[in-house]
């Protein structure tokens, strides 16, 4: 069996018993980042093989988790932060499986996702996932300038490096919506900023860790 597994996005200690169960059990762990993994599996006293998974080496790495699933061996899939697959590797291996009939199981927990939307404030009863957007400027203006017509709250990943573009970007686009920029969640030095896309702009901080911007759908009203 292979088990898609929920990892802690800051706090080590958001873990559930089932995934420390489900790793100490296993033959390997295949993971995103080692080094990461490392921190987290030395904190539960876990030791076991450890196997990189990523965009680069995932049709390698495939054939080989395939081959060791089939020997009955059972595999713990782990990404660098949070649940597998969103906005990390592991949708071809998942094709892979149903298509050569291996089975396999999700263990739940953590959700950069959902975490966020809890902090924004913003409604949750209808959300879209956008992921990280377009490099080029003409596909990213593009998707922003659709939330115009958004009713539903959008959820977005940015990179530190992008990060001050996306407010500039919602700004010109957007400078009406009601936002939420969240960083660093669940660890020691979280920030949440709500408002306007140029309050939000002027209270940035320092620009280093993880960060999620999420746009309040075009009907929404702040609640004063």
């Amino acid at each position: 069996m292979l088990y898609f597994t929920a990892s802690p996005i800051g706090n080590l200690e958001d873990i559930t018993y089932r995934a420390i169960r489900t790793m100490k059990e296993a033959d390997y762990i295949v993971c995103e980042n080692t080094r990461r993994t490392g921190i987290l599996l030395n904190k539960y006293g876990i030791n076991k093989p450890l196997k990189t998974y990523n965009d680069y080496n995932k049709e390698k790495q495939t054939e080989w988790l395939i081959k060791k699933l089939r020997d009955g061996m059972d595999i713990v899939f782990l990404t660098s932060a949070g649940t597998p697959l969103i906005s990390d590797p592991g949708f071809y291996l998942i094709k892979s499986l149903i298509k050569e009939n291996i089975p396999f199981t999700s263990v739940p927990g953590p959700s950069a996702v959902i975490n966020a939307l809890i902090l924004s404030g913003l409604p949750p009863d209808r959300f879209i996932f956008e992921g990280y957007l377009p490099r080029k400027k003409g596909s990213r203006h593009k998707l922003l300038k659709n939330l115009k017509d958004e009713k539903r709250t959008a959820i977005i990943f940015e990179s530190p490096k992008r990060v001050e573009r996306l407010l500039d970007e919602l700004i010109q686009f957007l400078p009406e919506r009601e936002i939420t920029l969240t960083k660093e969640m669940t660890k020691i030095h979280e920030v949440v900023i709500r408002g306007k896309p140029e309050e939000v702009r002027k209270n940035l901080p320092p620009i280093k860790g993880e960060f999620m911007v999420l746009i309040g759908g075009n009907e929404w009203t702040k609640i004063t």
